[in-house]
């Protein structure tokens, strides 16, 4: 397809394959992306690959410069990138003599963990970059393979920690010697990352910080699931009725996964930073939900 599409604009095209290399990061399964079982990529001993190498190394108009793998998300080990850094340098050094093909790119995708709790220990990036390169630099000198140009993506690394979000309490409810409900003003339409796949946090009550905890919650999302449950068992000191709770680090994967679920609008998101605060999206109202809803007219009577 996207040969026909290049040969139709008479392009030259640029492309990397996506590779399944076989690493099983440690991580939720729902976030794993390089298993050999997945959906992602083409699988690296998969006889298809080298076939698609070798379309790619005929082809007029598409020009293969290297290969892309993406192990997963929220590693907080060094040791699933260094083998996949074995496996796709395999894979260079590979086509080099089987195919005669000389790729030049490596992009190693990204998956850097960070800290969402207090038992989460991450890497820094500049850890994992250093080890993936050290890695790189080894395979290379033991294949003879020039170095590659290496591209790594380090999205949650970058802006995961620099987000919170706000919620407004609502009611308790006790289930006696079971547990209580806090109900807060959102939940998984917010973020659904805990009713997808268990993802855990921490929070606080903004104005009641240094006050020492005297419950332990579930914390209840808004919407009609008895899975949006964001938080489990967390301690909290005397709650009431319109406090301000802050949920930390949900700078990634939040505000993009939000939905209208429930037909619930979307909340503002703010910047606050040292030049001041600043307004980055408006919150929803429920006209801005029905904006788009059109009645066909057999049904308006």
């Amino acid at each position: 397809m996207l040969e026909n599409l290049a040969q139709e604009m008479q392009a030259k095209v640029q492309v990397m394959i996506r590779v399944t290399p076989g690493v099983e990061a440690h991580t939720h399964e729902y976030i794993r992306t390089a298993q050999t079982d997945s959906k992602f990529g083409i699988g690296i001993s998969d006889p298809l690959l080298l076939e698609v190498v070798a379309q790619l190394r005929n082809s007029t108009v598409l020009c293969l410069t290297g290969f892309h793998c993406h192990i997963g998300s929220q590693i907080l080990e060094e040791e699933p990138f260094g083998l996949a850094v074995e496996r796709m340098m395999g894979l260079m050094s590979k086509v080099g003599k089987e195919l005669g093909v000389c790729v030049t790119e490596l992009n190693m995708g990204g998956g850097i963990g960070i800290r969402y709790t207090s038992a989460d220990t991450p890497l820094t990036p500049q850890q994992v970059v250093r080890h993936i390169t050290d890695q790189v630099t080894a395979v290379a000198q033991r294949e003879g393979l020039p170095l590659p140009a290496l591209y790594v993506e380090p999205g949650r690394a970058i802006v995961g920690e620099a987000g919170l979000t706000l919620y407004r309490i609502g009611s308790l409810k006790e289930v006696p010697g079971i547990r209580h409900y806090l109900s807060i003003d959102g939940g998984m339409s917010d973020n659904p990352r805990p009713a997808l796949y268990q993802a855990v946090y921490e929070a606080m009550l903004v104005e009641k910080a240094n006050q020492e905890p005297t419950i332990k919650v579930h914390l209840a999302g808004k919407h009609c699931e008895t899975g949006d449950i964001l938080i489990k068992d967390l301690l909290l000191p005397p709650v009431e009725p319109g406090d301000i709770l802050a949920v930390f680090a949900t700078g990634a994967y939040n505000y993009s996964m939000a939905s209208h679920y429930n037909r619930t609008p979307k909340p503002a998101m703010v910047l606050v930073s040292r030049q001041g605060v600043f307004m980055l999206e408006e919150r929803e109202t429920y006209e801005d939900l029905v904006r788009q809803d059109r009645i066909p007219m057999h049904l308006r009577s």
